[in-house]
């Protein structure tokens, strides 16, 4: 395994079905994959076969923002990681968002990164804080309680498949992003974890960091040792910010 930084945009339930394609069209014709730097665009699940459409030969990934534990079966309105992943190179599990508003467990969410593996997607297995955890003194209990229950099923090759993002829940849409200092410390920690839990491949497992990654702060972001790209929000539904994050990308690993 090599660490690959990896530049993720997530579109939540935002866009039109225009203004859907219009983006996608606008990314696959301004950003640059390299070697070095992948990017991903998770939209909503309505757009997401027009999206691979317009997306083409871009070398964009695309991806989904959640996903059903079970592979199949009566549950109204959902949709597994078996049903996506011959359309997704990648899919989300634990955001934030789906923790706080949709009540989802530690546990639910290491099912959901078992059956994103086993349906032969990648995982972005998302953790982070609150801030009352946080002033508390408790954000890395909390965050290595959650990679601990999201990755209890994992083991062997799959791991390669993994990629970890640390989400601060305070800063997610705040305009309140962690310091570099606090990030690098947070990512820190959490590969730490993965070396001590997984060996040398723990210490290879991309940790993005999430949470107002902005054009502004994404190359200072991007410098720190234990930070491999961003989970980005509002800033990934414009294309030029986007790009520019992308490309501060790019110029973190030319140093």
């Amino acid at each position: 395994m090599t660490r690959r930084m990896m530049i993720a945009g997530n579109w939540k339930m935002n866009l039109g079905h225009d203004e859907a394609l219009a983006l996608a069209s606008a990314l696959a014709q301004s950003v640059v994959v390299t070697t070095e730097v992948e990017i991903a665009i998770f939209p909503p699940f309505p757009w997401l076969l027009p999206v691979r459409a317009v997306l083409g030969e871009s070398g964009i990934l695309l991806g989904a923002q959640t996903c059903h534990q079970t592979d199949f079966g009566a549950f109204t309105g959902e949709v597994s990681a078996q049903m996506l992943a011959p359309i997704c190179d990648v899919i989300l599990a634990g955001h934030s968002e789906r923790r706080q508003l949709f009540g989802e467990s530690d546990a639910l969410v290491g099912e959901k990164v078992a059956a994103i593996l086993a349906a032969g997607s990648r995982a972005v297995l998302c953790v982070g804080e609150t801030l009352a955890e946080r002033d508390a003194g408790n954000a890395a209990n909390v965050v290595t309680r959650q990679l601990s229950a999201g990755l209890r099923s994992v083991s062997g090759a799959a791991l390669e498949r993994v990629i970890v993002a640390y989400e601060p829940v305070w800063a997610i849409g705040t305009g309140v992003a962690a310091t570099a200092s606090d990030a690098q410390a947070m990512c820190g920690a959490t590969r730490k974890w993965l070396r001590e839990h997984f060996g040398a491949a723990g210490a290879e497992v991309g940790v993005l960091y999430g949470g107002s990654v902005t054009p502004d702060n994404a190359l200072e972001l991007f410098s720190q040792p234990d930070i491999d790209g961003a989970l980005v929000g509002g800033a990934s539904l414009k294309a030029d910010s986007f790009a520019r994050i992308v490309a501060a990308g790019s110029a973190s690993r030319a140093r």
